[in-house]
């Protein structure tokens, strides 16, 4: 299907990626929603404002107090900017989102304004230690397809209002990125067409796909989710282009086998995407049935933070 171009967020570099996802205005809104329910209204630090003088210098350090792939460092400045209005620390990050960390990795200094430093604290560690510990269980994942084709793809099962930054963070640690939200791709899925006969599938899915088309709707694919191989056989009896990729939902791994030797043999390049119950223990069985993705929730909702810890030096 001939789509109307969108920018690739997969085929970015990770500061080009943070870049992008900075120009929707989501991270600065985010970060400033995070300091305003920190600090309040009026603004206060009370514990910083009254151990502090106006004039107290201090000189911190990021620390990582566990193993794992660093992610978020590209939205620090952000995140300064949004604390320190007046311009009262600096700071400097010698380490690359996407990078493996040890204890005691040094992640990033921060010197200045003492009462600036500790009120920015907490939100800062907040974030890095989420979004590095989303990069670091996208990386097992990764790890775990082994030479397969397969790539791990993250789901819109995020955290409400986080989603931009927990997506990048998959992307630090080597997965991909589906789409962003319900505004640019067409997923089909079982509530979409509950109640639709198997001779009524193909049609459906047929216009939908001329209804695309006919509004010059601007889409990342056209994707529809079965979980039965009766239907996957309507998807692929459609004309070519109706469908992008076809999302296999808690099919069994022979049946993953089955749908890639169905999907091969009608010569449609569409691609195949296992989804449903994903573990550790299972991916890579999954990833050497054949399919090219592999969509993952647990990515983003079942991924523990990784212990960051701010010391005076």
């Amino acid at each position: 299907m001939e789509h109307a171009s969108l920018r690739d967020f997969n085929a970015m570099s990770l500061p080009d990626f943070a870049s992008n996802l900075r120009e929707t205005g989501f991270p600065r809104r985010l970060l400033e929603l995070a300091r305003d329910e920190d600090l309040g209204y009026p603004a206060h630090d009370w514990t910083g404002e009254l151990m502090f003088t106006p004039d107290d210098q201090r000189k911190v350090v990021m620390r990582s107090r566990s193993q794992g792939i660093v992610a978020g460092t590209q939205f620090l400045q952000d995140l300064v900017e949004v604390f320190d209005a007046k311009n009262q620390i600096e700071w400097e990050s010698n380490i690359l989102d996407g990078e493996k960390i040890e204890p005691g990795t040094e992640l990033a200094r921060f010197s200045g304004n003492a009462r600036v430093i500790v009120k920015l604290e907490r939100t800062m560690l907040n974030l890095i230690s989420r979004l590095s510990g989303i990069a670091t269980l996208t990386n097992e994942y990764v790890s775990l397809v082994g030479s397969s084709k397969a790539r791990v793809c993250d789901t819109r099962k995020t955290t409400p209002g986080l989603r931009v930054f927990e997506k990048y963070a998959v992307r630090c640690g080597g997965g991909t990125t589906h789409r962003m939200g319900l505004n640019d791709a067409v997923l089909i899925k079982d509530n979409h067409v509950a109640g639709i006969g198997a001779n009524e599938f193909a049609s459906r899915l047929q216009t939908v796909a001329k209804r695309v088309r006919d509004e010059a709707v601007n889409l990342w694919f056209v994707q529809v989710e079965v979980d039965s191989l009766d239907q996957l056989k309507s998807s692929l009896s459609t004309d070519p282009g109706t469908v992008d990729i076809i999302l296999l939902d808690n099919m069994s791994i022979d049946e993953l086998k089955e749908a890639v030797q169905l999907r091969d043999k009608s010569g449609l390049p569409v691609l195949l995407e296992a989804s449903g119950g994903i573990s550790k223990s299972t991916i890579s069985n999954v990833a050497y049935s054949g399919v090219d993705r592999i969509s993952i929730g647990a990515l983003t909702h079942q991924a523990q933070s990784l212990d960051i810890g701010l010391d005076a030096c």
